[in-house]
């Protein structure tokens, strides 16, 4: 099992930059993508961006250029650097990890609690 806690969300104006991170613990072996999705009122939970464990980075079109994903492996932390935050960005961000397949077709398995985004313009 692998357990993943999330922190950094919070409220922020327009233009303003957040940086939420992702620690995990217990089979981190097992893991071979990370990454965030998030998920509005009202709208389905979509792809935010991932980080792969040879490196490997991609971005939802909606942050591509706004974001940047990292990772401390000494940590088994990632990190997602969003920028020039605007209202659409609010949202629930919820941290997944798991195998590529797995992770990619939004099924985890394994996922984070959740930490809130809101951006007020």
């Amino acid at each position: 099992q692998v357990q993943l806690v999330e922190s950094g969300g919070g409220l922020v104006q327009a233009g303003g930059s957040l940086r939420l991170s992702c620690a995990a613990s217990g089979r981190t072996d097992t893991i071979s993508a990370m990454g965030w999705f998030r998920q509005a009122p009202g709208k389905e939970r979509e792809f935010v961006a991932t980080i792969w464990k040879e490196g490997n980075t991609w971005y939802a079109d909606a942050v591509k250029g706004r974001s940047t994903i990292t990772r401390d492996d000494a940590k088994n932390t990632v990190y997602l650097q969003m920028n020039s935050l605007i209202p659409e960005d609010t949202a629930v961000y919820y941290c997944s990890a798991g195998p590529k397949v797995a992770f990619a077709a939004g099924k985890g398995p394994y996922w984070g609690q959740g930490t809130q985004v809101t951006v007020s313009s």
